[in-house]
């Protein structure tokens, strides 16, 4: 059976590549040697190092998803190359989360691991032992969603305190819009291959990068496909996937990259578009019309929220909330509580917040929302207000067509800003890291 491991509490998440979770190498006869590979230090990343048995079970790992998908492999060097450079960044991800105290307790998981269960149609037993069936360790893949989610709350702490969208952007977008041709937005299925310059970029880091753009083009003009020469050559995070970047709306591209994409046809590729990060190489894999209707999740909420101040502790904060939700579990009433502790204009409607949609809420607030069954209460979490206890009391579908244009201006907006942004922050943190690579005979 095929396994969907994707959960829709983390829809804004990629987690393909937890879809197949470590295998396990076949064992050599030599088991001498098998030592000595397993030991064998590659990478000194900071204050924590890579193996060479890390490197292989994550190559075994890629090249199954790879070739499950269809997807012709790249050479072995540029395998390794994409995939040591993916363990570096991760790795960097977690040692910060770390720093940040930004944690995935075992309770959090197994929800997590449940829900993907539920969605593969299985219980949890049958779920492991699916898995198992597969080759995959349950014991790794735990440990693989659980540093999925921590860099993905990592990612979202971080995008949130670097974004913001503001009205004026929104009617600017919409002005642009309702100027067009026939009002109408485009979307454009994309690949991108992407040379990275350092942020502080010298002449002589911009015309390394050309050179490279160069190899780029010669290997497109010659006929390689896009999809191999991005698994060469790109620094993207989605190399190995051809620079797959999905579907994108007008409003996510700044206006004149929008009119140099609305010129090209379906299969051209794109003169090298200078960004903050490198270089980028473009290519229309199709286009289409988005539709105008908005159905959306909405979600009736309430929560307590004790707010963090020079008298009140982090670790003072959580204890109350905790002492909170040990009285909700014995059975108080969450509307009473609400109106006696929390701290915000929503304690006099006992801690009411009304229908909220998608994105009104901060991502971590929005995330444990989400996870919540109906009527279940959260286990108190953290956002950069304070501490919150929720309980969703009611879930709809609703039609916001008529505010449509607003709400997708909105995560138009965003979503290029936050792209941006990630990308921008990524080559920060992988720039003033220190890195040792133990294999440069190897590569």
């Amino acid at each position: 059976m095929k396994l969907d491991y994707t959960v829709n509490t983390f829809s804004k998440i990629c987690i393909l590549s937890l879809s197949l979770a470590s295998l396990l190498l076949p064992i050599s006869t030599n088991a001498a040697d098998d030592i000595v590979k397993m030991d064998r230090i590659i990478a000194i990343v900071d204050k924590n190092a890579i193996t060479e048995h890390e490197l292989e079970v994550k190559i075994q790992t890629v090249s199954n998803q790879l070739t499950k998908q269809g997807k012709e492999l790249p050479p072995d060097d540029v395998l390794r190359k994409q995939i040591l450079e993916r363990l570096i960044v991760d790795d960097l991800q977690l040692q910060l989360a770390a720093q940040r105290g930004i944690t995935v307790n075992d309770t959090q998981l197994d929800k997590t691991i449940s829900r993907i269960a539920e969605q593969n149609q299985m219980g949890l037993d049958e779920f492991r032992s699916a898995l198992e069936g597969d080759g995959i360790s349950f014991a790794q893949f735990r440990e693989d969603m659980r540093n999925e989610i921590t860099i993905s709350r990592l990612k979202e702490s971080e995008i949130n305190r670097r974004v913001n969208v503001s009205e004026g952007e929104i009617d600017n977008y919409l002005t642009t819009q309702e100027n067009s041709k026939d009002g109408q937005q485009e979307e454009f299925q994309l690949a991108n291959i992407l040379i990275r310059t350092p942020q502080e970029a010298s002449p002589e880091d911009i015309e390394m990068a050309r050179v490279r753009v160069e190899e780029v083009l010669g290997l497109l003009n010659d006929g390689e496909s896009f999809e191999q020469v991005s698994a060469k050559l790109s620094d993207a995070p989605n190399a190995l996937e051809g620079g797959d970047m999905g579907w994108r709306n007008s409003g996510q591209f700044p206006p004149a990259l929008f009119k140099m994409l609305k010129s090209m046809e379906v299969g051209d590729v794109s003169k090298p578009v200078r960004s903050p990060n490198g270089f980028n190489i473009l290519k229309v894999k199709d286009k289409r019309l988005a539709d105008s209707t908005l159905i959306v999740d909405q979600t009736r909420v309430r929560h307590i929220l004790m707010k963090l101040n020079e008298v009140v502790s982090e670790q003072e904060a959580k204890q109350k909330m905790e002492s909170i939700k040990e009285r909700l579990d014995n059975g108080d009433s969450f509307e009473d509580l609400a109106r006696q502790y929390s701290e915000d204009g929503s304690a006099n409607s006992g801690g009411g917040l009304g229908w909220v949609n998608p994105g009104d809420t901060v991502p971590e607030f929005e995330k444990a929302m989400d996870a919540l069954a109906l009527e279940e209460i959260s286990e108190p979490i953290r956002s950069p207000f304070g501490w919150h206890i929720i309980q969703v009391l009611e879930r709809r579908k609703q039609d916001m067509t008529k505010d449509a244009a607003r709400i997708k201006a909105r995560r138009a907006i965003r979503a290029r800003k936050s792209e941006e942004a990630y990308q921008d922050w990524i080559s920060e943190i992988r720039d003033r890291a220190f890195v040792e690579l133990r294999l440069e005979d190897d590569f």
